[in-house]
């Protein structure tokens, strides 16, 4: 299981267990560089996190090691989350955000706040349910 620690500009991963619902082996998966900050996330069939870099106008594809596999720049700094869709789970949908740009900002990002779609070149997972052992 991911977690995106916006604040601390750090993804950490955890081991679930499926069975009892207990989170184990709390550690950074990632600690992201640059002006973005961690927000949204998706995994592909390769077992790949894409992330969402809120403030870096990108979203990010990470190998399972943490290497960074790809960049999709995007015309639009406030980047929040990323799935996938489709007919294959083949396209790549990321959503933006327009909160705290200031009229200048806008002008220069005339896309903020925009629905964006991509051929990702990789599928992603069907939805899987969730059973929360409380």
């Amino acid at each position: 299981m991911y977690f995106a620690d916006t604040p601390e500009k750090r993804i950490r991963v955890y081991d679930y267990d499926l069975d009892s619902g207990v989170l184990s082996g709390e550690r950074v998966f990632v600690t992201v560089e640059g002006r973005g900050f961690p927000d949204g996330s998706t995994v592909d069939a390769d077992g790949c996190l894409w992330n969402a870099e809120w403030g870096g106008g990108r979203v990010v594809r990470y190998a399972p090691d943490g290497r960074v596999l790809r960049v999709l720049p995007l015309p639009a700094s406030q980047v929040t989350c990323c799935t996938f869709g489709g007919a294959r789970l083949d396209r790549l949908f990321v959503t933006t955000a327009r909160t705290g740009l200031d009229p200048s900002a806008l002008a220069a990002e005339p896309h903020a706040g925009a629905l964006f779609a991509f051929d990702a070149g990789v599928s992603g997972l069907a939805d899987a349910p969730f059973d929360a052992k409380l």
